[in-house]
Parts: structure tokens; sequence; C-alpha cells
């Protein structure tokens, strides 16, 4: 699963269906049902005449489109499930393995069309740049406010959604000693030909963070990702790094027996692979803790505008949000609904404890970030 994207809510040393349809037009700006408001325009399900009316125009469409949710990514296959019974809308996944840089693209080229996303779920930093290019429509879910300013963009075109922590996933069965940091993995030949990343750090975001939190564990900074771009160049000239993108194929086959993944992901696999024989062990190391929230966005091109922010509403509901807590997920709206009395206090007492307040570095920061990656990566590791 090479997901894209980042927000990286990098935490200094601590802390915490795109459906094949035939090509055709995107609906109009005055595009609603009846003589109602825009969904294609609306800001909020009450700009658009409360959630009733949000509810039926999404219905009368009677599909979404989204692109790049693997059903093992922090519990999706029930989140799409719990949508479309609730709902009667049915969602389709078009790439479920691709990045953000994937979903972006895909933006940009089907507007317009029939086929288009409705809605995407990215890295920060690719939800910046998404931002940017005025790929995406601005809209409020009725939580927004209770959203931390800081993991929200000020005009609503994305916010955080859910996220974890960095992590070392080791198959115990094929790994003598397991690494517990980053550190351990640049001993030359100990871990040969066995750590590898969930992508390519310059599309997709979980492998980003992967670098990021390598660099920090390294003397870098949210200003420097270059010591982890260094850091992983020395882990290849040990011999340590595989090129092969983790993914639980890969794994089980024994091709990836090391992956630098995100906890919620890490550990849906411990469970998924005891069951098969698997010893799958995860660590979030202590000298590169680093964590990220993914951001959820609307195509400003939208083909079905109504089931797209209906989609929205239900990710950040209590009950979209406690499914992706179940799945070792972090919800951002978990400190909120604790005081509420809406979060499942099972599922949250699950999840690895982490002390220390989240830091998070600026949209300049990011795209910074990004640019380095950009320039240096293939060179370090030989593309």
């Amino acid at each position: 699963m090479t997901r894209g994207r980042t927000t990286v809510i990098a935490c200094g040393i601590a802390a915490t269906t795109l459906l094949l349809g035939a090509c055709g037009a995107a609906p109009s700006e005055d595009a609603s049902p009846g003589d109602g408001p825009s969904a294609a325009t609306a800001t909020s399900a009450e700009d658009f005449g409360g959630m009733d009316a949000l509810i039926a125009a999404a219905q009368e469409e009677g599909r979404l489109n989204a692109i790049a949710l693997p059903p093992d990514w922090a519990n999706y296959e029930a989140v799409i499930a719990g949508f479309e019974e609730k709902y009667g809308i049915e969602v389709e996944v078009e790439n479920p393995d691709g990045s953000s840089q994937d979903e972006i693209n895909a933006v940009t080229s089907r507007i317009g069309q029939d086929r288009a996303p409705d809605v995407l779920d990215l890295g920060s930093a690719f939800a910046v740049e998404a931002a940017s290019q005025d790929l995406l429509a601005p809209y409020r879910v009725a939580a927004f406010d209770a959203i931390p300013a800081e993991q929200r963009d000020a005009d609503a075109r994305w916010y955080h959604d859910y996220g974890g922590y960095v992590s070392i996933g080791c198959d115990a069965s094929r790994v003598e000693t397991c690494p517990t940091s980053f550190a351990d993995l640049l001993e030359p030949g100990r871990y040969r030909g066995q750590v590898a990343l969930n992508g390519n750090p310059t599309q997709a975001g979980a492998a980003f963070a992967g670098v990021y939190a390598a660099s920090l564990a390294n003397g870098g900074s949210f200003d420097d990702i270059q010591p982890g771009i260094d850091f992983f160049a020395e882990v290849k000239e040990a011999g340590n790094f595989t090129p092969v993108e983790a993914t639980p194929a890969t794994i089980e086959t024994g091709e990836t027996p090391i992956t630098i993944d995100w906890d919620y992901l890490n550990a849906g696999y411990a469970e998924e692979f005891a069951a098969k024989g698997i010893d799958w062990q995860v660590n979030v190391p202590d000298d590169g803790r680093f964590a990220q929230y993914y951001a959820q966005a609307i195509n400003k091109h939208a083909p079905h505008p109504a089931a797209a922010r209906l989609w929205q509403e239900w990710l950040y509901s209590p009950e979209g949000q406690n499914l992706f807590l179940q799945g070792f997920a972090r919800p951002v709206l978990m400190p909120a609904m604790a005081e509420d009395g809406t979060l499942d206090a099972t599922a949250a007492a699950a999840l690895p404890e982490v002390e220390g307040t989240p830091q998070f570095p600026t949209e300049d920061q990011q795209n910074a970030a990004k640019d380095v990656l950009a320039q240096g990566w293939s060179a370090a590791i030989g593309g």
C-alpha cells in the first residue's frame, strides 16, 4: 500500500472509489435536486438547507467516487461499509493502493468527467499542494470547529482526520533480533536487504513520514529533512535497504521482513498475521518519534458533490471517527469525543501510550521538505 499523504504532526522527540464509469460532464455549479441550493457550491450542510436536504441530494446522486483507499488501511473497509449501509449510497474505490500524487493526478486529468474522484484522502503536504492549485472545494463539516486550528485549513479546503506514529514492523520468525530504533538499522549486513518503506517518499506520505522520522533521529528538524535522506543512503550502503515497496503480500513472502510504516497499519498486520503463524512485532522508535495525520478534501469539480459532502460529514461523525479508532488510527476529534463521552473507550485503550505534545511543521516547512526529497532521493538511493 503506497498511500501518499502527509501532515505531519511530527512529534519532535516526543508525541503523538473512483468509479471507472463513462466519461461525461461534471455537474454545473447550479446543479441540485429540484430548485434547491447548489451542492457544488455549498460550504456547509446548513448552507445547503440542512442535513436532511444534503442526505436527500446525495441519495439522489446514488454513488461516491473515491480513490486510493485500501480496505485494510485505518479500517477503511468498515468505514465504507458503514456509509453505504447508513445512507444507501454506493462507494466505488479506484486504485486502492495508489498514492496521494495519484489522487491529485486523477483530479487534474479528469476535470469534467463522471469518473473523476469526488473525495480525496491526502497527506497534508499533498493537500496543501492541491489547495494551492485551486483543486479543492471549501466545506465546513458540522464538527469543523472541534478540529484543532493547526490541523485544518483556515478556508476549510482540507482538514485532518486520523493519524498515527511512524513505527518499525518486524517478522520475528525471519529476523533474529528485531530493530527497535533507526540506529539499529545501520549495522552493516545485519538486516541485509530487509529494510523497506511503504512506497516512494516523493509520492507516498507514509514513506515521506518515514524519511522525516529518520531525519529527526539523526539531528534533523522540520526545517531539515536532508539527514533522513542521508540516513537511508547509509542503510543502503550497509546493505540493509530494499527498494521493494512494503505491502502485506511482500511481508508474507518474506521480501520485506522489516517495514517502516504507520503504527496503525503495523498493529493491524500483527492481528492479521498471527493467524498465519507470523510473529509480527511493532515498535515506535524512540530516536525518531514522528506522527502524522491525513487530510480529507472534496474535489472542486466532484461529479457527485452532495455525496462528497455527506461523506465528509460521515467521517467526522462519532461513528466515523470511532471506526478509524477501531483500526488503531487516532481520530482527530479524539480529545473532543473523550470530553463529550462519544469516544470508544475500549478501542482507545488498545492504542500504545505516547507522551508529549504533538508539534506540527508549517506548510512552508512541508513544501520545502517535499522539494528536497524530489531533488535528492533518487540520487541518494539510486532510483
